[in-house]
């Protein structure tokens, strides 16, 4: 691990001023990522800002009638505060279904959206990796992918031909594919002041830049997540297949919100996990189930197109399937059809 020089931030805008003047310092809370990474040598902070005593800890209520999760509030918190069970079930089971008990009581909510890949060849320096080192190669492409992505991988270039892959890596979040299928908002501040990202632009697919994970600005400050006053409290379900039944990150997670009136669909939300560099969802696939019944044949036309365009290198490709399998089961249990054990 390298050196690097601490402070304790005794505010938002002083956490900002010290990241403002020191281009190769970073934000630390639960550090249950970065000290990993700083360990490993792929992160080389030059100064650590300690932002654990903003004020930041709290989960209220918000104008339109959602919950305001603060950045500081830990996973474990969040997960089981009664009125996130009781309104936003999803996002419980979500974060319940990530890490161990131990990492959920240290994480915080800010720091789960800035948690960076789990890659093999991201974390051993040794091996060539555009996320880690652009312009090096991805070594996953042609190596051990099982893990890896199946979706927004592709590139092309101006006449459209097909160009290779910067990185087929995947965002290993749990929670981060709840709140895409709630359409969270993440509240920032940066030296300009604050400003709202919704969830969907906040992760970035790699394109031609893939270690820029995400559409902050090097200063900025995640503060708050808001959620909106619809939770699907009444049809959802959080899917989680893996290796093994804890301590493991998702092959394929599927976050599902249902509306229904009778057995019709008036609404539905999809989110993918385990599948893209960034919980993946397609608003015109959830579009194709809305008026139509809650039958397998309607969740599978969701899952075809929910998949389409995804591509296996090898190893993964079995993902493809499965995932469309995990889709029509979530959206069964979403709607009651199915048992959620």
């Amino acid at each position: 691990m390298n050196s690097f020089t601490y402070t304790r931030a005794d505010s938002v805008e002083h956490a900002v001023d010290e990241r403002v003047a020191e281009t190769g310092a970073r934000f630390i809370a639960g550090g249950t990522n970065l000290l990993d990474l700083m360990k490993e040598t792929v992160e080389k902070p030059s100064r650590l800002i300690d932002i654990t005593r903003l004020p930041m800890t709290s989960i209220t209520e918000t104008i339109e009638g959602g919950l305001r999760l603060g950045a500081l509030v830990t996973n474990a918190d969040t997960a089981y505060n009664k009125r996130v069970q009781e309104r936003y079930p999803l996002l419980s089971q979500a974060i319940l279904a990530g890490a161990s008990p131990q990492l959920r009581n240290m994480a915080t909510n800010g720091g789960n959206l800035m948690q960076r890949t789990r890659c093999y060849y991201f974390y051993d320096a040794a091996t060539p990796c555009n996320k880690r080192q652009p312009g090096s190669g991805c070594s996953a492409i042609e190596g051990f992918n099982r893990i890896h992505a199946i979706l927004g991988t592709h590139l092309f270039d101006q006449e459209g031909r097909a160009l290779e892959p910067q990185c087929i890596a995947t965002h290993p979040s749990d929670m981060c594919v709840a709140l895409a299928a709630l359409e969270a908002v993440v509240q920032v501040t940066g030296k300009y002041g604050e400003r709202t990202i919704p969830f969907a632009e906040f992760h970035r697919l790699p394109g031609n830049t893939p270690h820029i994970d995400n559409a902050l600005e090097p200063d900025e400050l995640i503060t708050a997540i808001d959620l909106p006053p619809n939770g699907f409290a009444d049809n959802h379900m959080y899917l989680k297949l893996r290796d093994r039944a804890s301590y493991a990150f998702a092959l394929v997670s599927v976050a599902a919100g249902l509306e229904l009136d009778g057995d019709t669909i008036t609404n539905a939300r999809i989110a993918l996990g385990g599948v893209a560099h960034k919980p993946w969802r397609k608003p015109e696939a959830e579009a194709l189930l809305v008026g139509k019944p809650t039958t397998q044949e309607s969740f599978q036309a969701a899952a075809d197109a929910l998949l389409a365009g995804a591509q296996g290198y090898g190893a993964n490709t079995f993902k493809i399937e499965l995932a469309k399998r995990a889709i029509v089961r979530a959206l069964g249990q979403a709607a009651k059809l199915e048992p959620t054990e």
